[in-house]
């Protein structure tokens, strides 16, 4: 027993000194701010849309002997290591005519070791874009929508910042389609566009819509840059904008000048697909934003209200995530991992300016914009995960979690930075204006935090330290202990603090607000989150969600249980309903019959409180009411 260690030791220094099997020895360039020595052309093919492949074939020039090529990783405004590196196939790579070898590291999978010949011009690479095989949803492409993101269709070399990287990229689309990007066309022939050379960093920021059908809006007619609203749709009839919507979507972008003072872009495209065939995306980039709706958005524009705060939030990202940026966020390239510590300010802050500017532009209505936070607070109310989990932590979500299902959300909590960042945001916002009677706002804060620098899109970043100095300079107070407070404890209270400041107050009653019913109807769920503690997919009848330690959980129900009958009736939302209110005062219980896979089982709960649907209920003592002085336009 007492050699034991001294072989240890013996052992790890021969493995220190072996070249292990299938590691790669020539390591990875970290990336220099010095201009790369030569270009890439890159040709994407999308016209295939019977087996929705993208074929690609990219030349390369300046690469050295021992070259390294990068498939982007991290990506930003996923803030995590997502890139679809699972969907490239085919790949082949040749100089001079001549196929080369080339061997993927086996350390850092999205890296390509690739020996290049002395003399070589350049470096011609071809593969495919499996966009067909979407298992996560919807597809990227149908028969009439196309969405192509560059970052997944282009390697880049190693060992130099993205902006230092020249890119001229060429698309070819099917005959008769049209596309919108914040790409600038150099040259049409045919179904193929040739756009203008740009870098590295701002081609994967520039994504490309396409379609059979659709229609450009001009948002800002005369206005010192152009601004527009680029659709794609499933069906001709989903491009009408009736005069009135067209007004609202004008007056956010009004609104959003008004706010910060000042614009970050040489021009900007809403892409907004209208179609139920491809993924609904909401992603922000710098000189343009991705976003997806179902096709009867306008046609069906009183039943949507639930839907239209996406354009706001991204369309506040030009100034709070791709401008300002936090700097654990910005790196040198697309393989430099992300640290997303301050998210409850990119995105929390974010989601606040959202659904103000949603309701300042007129998207949607005062008591529309009331619901939503009533909804929001709710949630975070009586969220259990609060108990062990602070919100600090959940900005590591992307970095682990990507987005995939959770069992337990509110007791794992997940991407709480936006949502309750919101809440946060709504505190200081009605603190400063009380601190202040009135004369200053959290408005202050964003023009002179976010409005600096007009016409300059050069990334500039920002830091805890700096976040904390420009709500100083608008109120005196100690803000780093209020953030602090707000985002690293646990066992808190949520922060409710800017509705009672704001003049409002939480209350729960049997009638869910029109705005509620219509977020049900358009998800096609029945929330049953503050009763019983279950939410119902309504198009198979399985339960989406249930609430940890709630009575559905006393009840031994899952995600994933199929609800056949309540009370011996054949279920349906209205069954259901009638069961709980049945219920209530009463001894009775309400029993199901569900059905997990080939298992049938009959789940009793024990609940008596009746229906529970959130609102915002004015305070009539509170003067003045902050929250309606937040959400009315600013003239």
């Amino acid at each position: 027993m007492k050699r034991f260690p001294a072989v240890l030791a013996i052992f790890a220094a021969a493995i220190s000194f072996t070249s292990l099997p299938g590691v790669a020895a020539a390591p990875i360039p970290a990336p220099e701010d010095r201009p790369y020595p030569g270009e890439i052309h890159l040709s994407v093919d999308a016209s295939d849309l019977q087996h929705r492949i993208v074929h690609v074939h990219e030349s390369i020039t300046g690469l050295g002997a021992d070259a390294v090529l990068l498939f982007p990783k991290w990506l930003p405004g996923s803030h995590g290591p997502s890139g679809p590196l699972d969907r490239l196939a085919g790949l082949t790579i040749a100089a001079n005519g001549n196929p080369l070898s080339w061997t993927r590291d086996t350390i850092d999978v999205f890296a390509f070791h690739v020996p290049v010949p002395a003399g070589s011009s350049s470096v011609e690479l071809d593969f495919q874009y499996l966009s067909g095989v979407a298992a996560r949803g919807r597809p990227e492409i149908s028969q009439n929508v196309m969405i192509l993101n560059w970052n997944a269709l282009i390697l880049y070399p190693a060992g130099y910042y993205s902006r230092q990287i020249p890119v001229q990229a060429s698309l070819t689309l099917p005959e008769g389609w049209k596309l919108g990007s914040a790409l600038e066309p150099l040259a049409d022939a045919g179904t193929q566009t040739t756009f203008k050379t740009v870098t590295l960093n701002t081609l994967v920021d520039s994504p490309v819509y396409a379609g059979r059908y659709t229609a450009q809006l001009d948002l800002d007619p005369g206005g010192v840059v152009p601004v527009h609203l680029d659709l794609f749709a499933d069906r001709a009839e989903a491009l009408y904008v009736r005069p009135e919507q067209l007004a609202a979507h004008r007056a956010l972008v009004q609104q959003a000048y008004k706010l910060f003072g000042s614009h970050h872009y040489s021009h900007y495209d809403f892409l907004y697909s209208l179609s139920e065939e491809v993924l609904q995306k909401g992603l922000e980039h710098h000189q343009s934003s991705e976003n997806g709706a179902n096709p009867d958005l306008f046609s069906a524009w009183e039943k949507t209200a639930w839907a239209r705060d996406l354009l706001p939030h991204e369309f506040t990202h030009s100034w709070n995530g791709k401008f300002r940026r936090p700097a654990d966020l910005w790196t040198p390239n697309f393989n430099v991992p992300m640290q997303d510590s301050l998210l409850w300010v990119y995105e929390g802050q974010t989601q606040y300016w959202g659904s103000v500017l949603a309701g300042r532009s007129g998207l949607r209505t005062r008591q529309q914009a009331l619901d939503q936070l009533a909804m929001t607070a709710a949630f975070y109310e009586s969220q259990t995960g609060r108990e062990w989990r602070p919100l600090q932590d959940t900005t590591n979500d992307p970095i682990f979690q990507m987005r995939r299902p959770e069992p337990w959300r509110d007791w794992q909590r997940s991407e709480d930075y936006y949502h309750e960042g919101l809440l946060i945001w709504l505190d200081a916002d009605t603190l400063i204006r009380e601190r202040s009677r009135g004369r200053r706002s959290l408005d202050d804060f964003a023009r002179a935090f976010f409005g600096v620098q007009d016409g300059s899109y050069v990334t500039l970043t920002y830091t805890f330290d700096d976040v904390v100095a420009a709500l100083n300079a608008v109120e005196p107070y100690d803000w780093a202990k209020f953030l602090h407070e707000r985002t690293d404890s646990v066992g808190k209270p949520a922060p409710l603090d800017g509705l009672r400041r704001g003049g409002y107050h939480l209350v729960y009653t049997e009638t869910p607000s029109e705005y509620e019913k219509q977020s049900e109807d358009g998800r096609h769920r029945n929330n049953q989150t503050y009763s019983i503690g279950l939410e119902i997919d309504q198009k198979d009848s399985v339960i989406a969600t249930v609430i940890w330690d709630s009575p559905a959980f006393r009840a031994n129900l899952l995600d994933g249980d199929a609800i056949l009958a309540v009370n011996g009736n054949a279920y349906n939302a209205e069954a259901l309903s009638d069961a709980i209110r049945a219920a209530k005062g009463t001894p009775a219980k309400i029993e199901l019959i569900v059905r997990n896979g080939g298992h049938y089982k009959i789940a009793v709960i024990d609940y008596h409180g009746g229906l529970r649907y959130p609102h915002l209920e004015r305070d009539a003592a509170a003067a003045p009411a902050l929250l309606d002085e937040i959400l009315a336009p600013r003239r």
